[in-house]
């Protein structure tokens, strides 16, 4: 009788540790955009991004570590590049070279962020 109820307590606390373990928190558009709220001035202006703006990309890349997190960050740049006035599409396209950063795509309304891959 002590094999079998081992194995049942062996489950409850391997379901309870299952239910207590936390759950990966997806890249939100409000994450990518304050991240990237430094770097208005040089995405509309030019000139050199400030150190505030390049310290947000890194973060923001080194918490996108899956494809889904890649993606979500890629079409939150995509939908932010649509909607900001006066963006310089050649500011954005420049932006991580100038942040010396490699991100495996354009930031470009015309990204077709279906493509990128872990």
């Amino acid at each position: 009788m002590a094999a079998p109820m081992m194995k049942v307590a062996c489950m409850v606390v391997l379901c309870v540790v299952l239910v207590a373990a936390p759950m990966a928190e997806a890249i939100t558009c409000g994450q990518v955009t304050g991240n990237l709220a430094p770097c208005l001035a040089y995405l509309q202006n030019g000139g050199a991004p400030a150190p505030a703006c390049c310290n947000g990309i890194r973060g923001l890349l080194g918490s996108a570590r899956t494809t889904a997190d890649k993606q979500a960050v890629c079409n939150c740049l995509k939908s932010a590049a649509g909607q900001l006035r006066g963006l310089n599409p050649k500011n954005a396209e420049n932006l991580p070279g100038q942040c010396r950063v490699n991100i495996p795509y354009k930031i470009s309304t015309s990204t077709n962020c279906a493509t990128i891959r872990f």
